[in-house]
């Protein structure tokens, strides 16, 4: 979520733009949306969680802003599909599941809010997609080899987050059938950039593939060796320093399996991660760490 670290001096060069005429206004608009979906770590090294679930928000909706004034901005599409996933995951899906055996009506309205942000988040991906690849959306549909074949290395990035909100999105749709067979799409687009660039970003690609290989359907082969070579490469590719794969293994692979020991241990190296040693994971971790808390509360719904 570093995409936003240079949000408070960008919002200097909003004022000046009330002085500008069109054309200085443009070029502007420009530059100020290059600083926005620029990298940074300031958020994702934030060591509070909640102070970034307050911040977050009016990120967004700067970025938006700007948006609406250079809307083929391609960065800047990237930034938001990669913010809004974010924010729907961690600050919202998951507050659902924390909260579902207290309040079900309430984690409903959460969940129906976290699904709507990786709706926006997958439109945000794609329209940056379009702007590389006119027509690719429909080419996807129509015929997605070609299409996939147009991304390259450069995408990898856009293209997962695309993905993975519109899998996210999914996963909270498992009563629309519309939506459902719109899987393939997903997967198509995940199994081509694991093809262009498996090590990308310490192994997240791997990572999706942990929780998804235990879902996919249709798949050949064993699904548990599957999801745990994923996980194995992930690790290694991480330093095991990255919080997310424990869980996600915990969450996919143990629990199918039984195996309450796995489970356990898998949490508990997730929580045993220095949020210091890589301070831009520190956010995921610190958001990661909190989940595997709350799962090891819940031992007795997966283990009978």
């Amino acid at each position: 979520m570093g995409v936003y670290s240079k949000v408070p001096e960008c919002l200097l060069v909003v004022v000046a733009l009330l002085a500008g005429g069109c054309s200085i206004k443009n070029v502007a608009m420009n530059q100020l949306g290059d600083a926005l979906s620029g990298g940074g770590t300031v958020f994702s090294s934030d060591e509070d969680p909640e102070l970034v679930r307050d911040a977050l928000p009016f990120s967004l909706k700067l970025m938006e802003s700007v948006l609406a004034e250079t809307p083929r901005h391609e960065e800047l599409l990237g930034a938001l599909a990669s913010g809004f996933a974010q924010y729907g995951y961690g600050f919202v899906q998951l507050d659902a599941d924390e909260i579902e055996d207290e309040d079900y009506d309430r984690a409903l309205e959460l969940r129906a809010r976290a699904k709507n942000l990786y709706l926006r988040a997958k439109s945000y991906g794609m329209r940056s997609l379009e702007v590389a690849y006119p027509g690719f959306e429909t080419d996807l549909r129509t015929n997605k080899a070609a299409a996939l074949d147009r991304l390259g290395k450069e995408d990898v990035e856009t293209a997962y987050w695309t993905a993975l909100a519109w899998s996210a999105a999914i996963v909270l749709s498992l009563d629309d059938p519309k939506i459902l067979g719109e899987l393939a799409f997903a997967e198509a687009i995940m199994e081509r950039l694991l093809e262009l660039d498996p090590d990308w970003e310490y192994g997240t690609l791997h990572g999706f593939f942990i929780t998804y290989e235990m879902s996919r359907l249709g798949g050949e082969g064993d699904p548990i060796e599957k999801a745990t070579n994923h996980f194995q490469r992930a690790k290694e590719l991480s330093g095991g320093n990255m919080a997310s794969f424990y869980v996600a293994m915990a969450e996919s692979v143990a629990i199918e399996k039984g195996d309450k020991e796995l489970f356990v241990s898998l949490l508990n190296q997730a929580l045993a991660i220095d949020i210091d040693i890589r301070p831009d994971w520190r956010l995921s971790n610190l958001i990661h760490q909190r989940r595997a808390k709350w799962l090891l509360t819940r031992l007795d719904w997966y283990f009978f």
